[in-house]
């Protein structure tokens, strides 16, 4: 996907026209990096309000200030972006991967450990993280060790207690037990981890400082943060944004489903009003999750977008629960017998069965997203129950498959 450059640029510096940037450029860029005591890490990522940029945007000032610091703890980067429709994390990753390795040992001395890992789904971005380590043992030796480790590609396997999971050599699957990583997490240890965006944005943060960083963007979230804007819209590839920002702006004229959030997102008929800030989105009850934003075109089958990727949702479950094993497969079969113009009338009692009941969020995610669909598209629904469909073709605007 295209790199674009939107208004302000800060975490893709230096990358911006696709080359990854060396040791030395990004020195020229963000300068040395300056320790900061746990305290002062916190404090100042309090001042920005600064959210993880994974799924739960969790204040990462309270995460930080929950760990005890000391040689036993772990830094756990999650680069693996097993969101089909994201990529986000691997233009970090293949792109500014000094900015990442700098948050992830701003975050390690902050906390007094020298225990790094960086698990990644990707192979270019695998590749990437390896090239900017052997430069820094080259040019910028280190006491820390800094693991980055493959992971197998699975959707639910991108959720942090699964990727702790993989890590340790279980099953890379969410957990039943909701024990915190910060208490105990990889090799049974008080472990700090996010995804990639929030330790780049942590070592913006040490760069910039708290007044320079909070320079842009909204109130309620200062800064940048990227998106990944998919279908129907001008510039579809990774964007990075001031937070605040319309969605309306990014999405431009034009019609067509909205999907904000990507496969645990929600749908919305209008996107009018809605702005890129995580605290509002978030009270608007639809979560900017990895940062997809979705458009259709109105060329294609919506119905039979929202279809496969349920169908693909079902298939990745796993497998630990009634909800996410049954229940899925019995969501996508519903949705099916709509694109297919049959009634489905049991499908809203088996979205409700769905919800808080799984071991992991997948269920609830899975539920989400078909139901926004089924409240957004009530015309695309109603021109299918004739049998004859709605006579647009799919497009597979949304894609399907692991992470790559």
């Amino acid at each position: 996907m295209t790199v674009v450059d939107v208004q302000t640029t800060r975490l893709l510096a230096g990358g911006i026209q696709g080359d990854h940037v060396a040791l030395a450029p990004h020195r020229a860029i963000h300068g040395d990096l300056r320790p900061m005591t746990q305290a002062a890490l916190a404090a100042a990522a309090a001042n920005v309000h600064l959210l993880g940029r994974g799924g739960a945007a969790f204040p990462v000032a309270t995460k930080l200030a929950a760990v005890e610091a000391g040689p036993r703890v772990e830094v756990v980067v999650n680069g693996s972006e097993s969101e089909p429709a994201s990529r986000k994390d691997r233009t970090l990753m293949t792109l500014v991967p000094h900015l990442v390795v700098d948050g992830a040992l701003l975050v390690a001395r902050a906390l007094r450990t020298s225990r790094v890992t960086i698990a990644v789904h990707d192979r270019a971005a695998y590749a990437s993280l390896a090239v900017a380590l052997d430069e820094r043992r080259r040019a910028e030796p280190h006491r820390e060790s800094v693991d980055v480790r493959l992971q197998p590609g699975r959707f639910v396997g991108g959720e942090v207690r699964a990727v702790l999971n993989g890590l340790d050599g279980r099953a890379p699957v969410p957990p039943g037990r909701r024990t915190l990583p910060t208490i105990r997490g990889l090799h049974g240890s008080p472990t700090f981890a996010s995804n990639v965006e929030t330790f780049a944005q942590l070592a913006l943060l040490g760069s910039l400082g708290p007044q320079a960083f909070a320079s842009v963007g909204d109130p309620l979230e200062r800064g940048t943060t990227l998106l990944t804007l998919v279908g129907a819209v001008p510039a579809p590839g990774v964007v990075e944004v001031p937070t605040g920002v319309s969605i309306d702006a990014l999405l431009g004229p034009g019609d067509g489903p909205v999907l904000i959030g990507g496969y645990h997102g929600r749908w919305v008929s209008d996107a009018h009003g809605l702005r890129v800030t995580r605290p509002l989105l978030r009270d608007a009850r639809v979560p900017l999750n990895a940062g997809v934003i979705a458009r259709l075109p109105t060329s294609g089958c919506a119905l039979a977008e929202v279809s496969a990727v349920t169908t693909w949702l079902a298939g990745q479950s796993a497998g630990q629960c009634g909800p996410c094993l049954f229940g899925t497969n019995a969501v996508a079969r519903d949705v099916a017998e709509l694109l297919a113009g049959r009634t489905a009338p049991q499908v809203k009692a088996r979205l409700e069965g769905l919800i808080r009941r799984g071991a992991c969020a997948h269920p609830d995610g899975t539920a989400a997203f078909v139901a926004s669909a089924l409240a957004s598209m009530s015309e695309e629904i109603a021109a299918h129950g004739n049998g004859r469909g709605c006579g647009r073709p799919y497009l597979g605007v949304l894609p399907l498959g692991g992470a790559r």
